[in-house]
């Protein structure tokens, strides 16, 4: 009976873990990875596009719209992970390829930066929350591997003790 308990997706670490990633890359949603200056226009660069302040209102002036895309479904696989409790293989796996891809999604972040700002020389102000989003998912899915790796020595412990 206990055994039946602890493999409710709830009372799992990792469910806590995998929607902590999630949230934290839909996130990007809400803050600016660069800000910077141009010309004395303040401009900034969110995952939706770039933005810019004309006569006192902010106004998209570039769209990412593949950089958005992308956002939206890196930040669902973390919680599609959730309802695949049953399946721990399956969890890990999921984690590992979120994380690849969002590796290769900080590359993309930076490539489209480049191409916008252009030969503006980037300072460590000039970075906002939203670049430091990625590397925190990255942290929750790592702590969801362990949790997940953890249910699974408890496991095989169990099953030990009844073989």
């Amino acid at each position: 009976m206990f055994l039946h308990f602890s493999s409710i997706m709830i009372q799992r670490i990792q469910t806590i873990w995998f929607f902590l990633a999630s949230v934290a890359f839909f996130a990007l949603f809400l803050f600016a990875y660069v800000h910077y200056s141009d010309n004395g226009m303040a401009k900034a660069l969110k995952v939706t596009g770039a933005y810019e302040n004309v006569n006192g209102q902010v106004v998209q002036t570039e769209p990412f719209l593949g950089l958005t895309i992308v956002t939206v479904l890196i930040a669902i696989i973390p919680l599609v992970a959730i309802f695949l409790f049953k399946e721990r293989k399956k969890q890990i796996a999921l984690a590992y390829i979120t994380i690849v891809a969002i590796l290769g999604y900080f590359f993309w972040m930076y490539k489209i930066t480049r191409e916008v700002i252009g030969d503006f020389q980037l300072q460590p102000e000039n970075y906002g929350i939203g670049i430091f989003l990625p590397s925190i998912a990255i942290l929750f899915l790592i702590f969801a591997i362990k949790g997940i790796r953890k249910d699974e020595n408890l496991i095989r412990s169990t099953d030990r003790l009844r073989g």
